[in-house]
């Protein structure tokens, strides 16, 4: 048995609209991103790295919540691409820099330009101001404290 919902509340649960919402965005975004060779993670890359600027593999992959290991992977295929470029920092020669190229600029631009028509479609329904609302919304949801940047949440 369940008990009822706390005195102010509506008994609606936000969890599971977000969860679907998030769902049919991803399917979406993920169409659009496939015929230009990224994949999420990439994009969530590409727009950390060109909110914060370079910084090292190691404090990228804490940005990113991602196991070092992994990180390395994802870097490795942007770098394929020449979306990014790694250099070893002047003062710990150990430590690798990541910073955007100018072709991943040009690319997360083109990448930007097609998820907003993915927003589009998945939230048509919505009028611009009640976009923005939303948009504020999962913001201060998301933010406790904690930078924004436009596809993650960033550690400050």
């Amino acid at each position: 048995m369940t008990s009822p919902p706390a005195t102010g509340q509506t008994g609606h649960r936000s969890g599971p609209l977000l969860d679907h919402l998030a769902r049919l965005i991803r399917m979406r975004a993920e169409t659009v991103l496939a015929p230009l060779g990224l994949r999420p993670r990439h994009v969530v890359t590409l727009t950390v790295l060109r909110n914060g600027g370079a910084c090292n593999q190691q404090a990228l992959a804490t940005m990113l919540a991602m196991d070092a290991t992994n990180v390395v992977g994802l870097l490795n295929e942007l770098e394929a691409q020449k979306l990014i470029e790694r250099r070893r920092a002047p003062e710990d020669r150990r430590r690798h820099v990541v910073q955007l190229t100018e072709a991943g600029t040009q690319r997360l631009a083109d990448v930007e330009a097609a998820l907003a028509a993915v927003d589009d479609e998945v939230l048509a329904s919505l009028d611009a101001d009640q976009r923005e609302t939303l948009y504020a919304l999962l913001q201060q949801a998301v933010s406790n404290g904690k930078v924004i940047c436009t596809e993650t949440v960033v550690e400050c």
